[in-house]
């Protein structure tokens, strides 16, 4: 049993409505898709990490500058570390970065 009309002038009016309330519906999910993409936009910038490793160039990628987070000469080699991993790395004799000084901010000397 249909719910539809069985008359051609209703199935119209029916398909008239029905394509009118379909165009209103793009239109408030677009206006959706573009405020939610506006609110994605805004969100504020991740804190940066406090401290970096920076890595080589090649297949071990070994540690060979430490920084911290705020440092202005960081390259794209860097990657996030906790204090710990700096401490470590700074024992092992990896060298301090000469501008931001990870080893004078953590408290341990070269």
């Amino acid at each position: 049993m249909s719910v539809l009309p069985p008359d051609l002038p209703r199935l119209r009016t029916l398909v008239t409505y029905l394509r009118g309330e379909l165009s209103r519906t793009e239109q408030a999910l677009a206006a959706a898709e573009e405020l939610e993409a506006a609110t994605t936009r805004q969100q504020p910038a991740p804190e940066p990490p406090a401290w970096l490793v920076e890595r080589g160039i090649g297949a071990g990628r070994l540690p060979v500058r430490l920084h911290t987070g705020d440092c202005w000469d960081t390259g794209k080699r860097c990657v996030p570390a906790a204090a710990e991993q700096v401490r470590r790395l700074l024992a092992e004799g990896v060298p301090a970065c000469v501008h931001c000084r990870p080893d004078t901010a953590l408290g341990v000397l070269e």
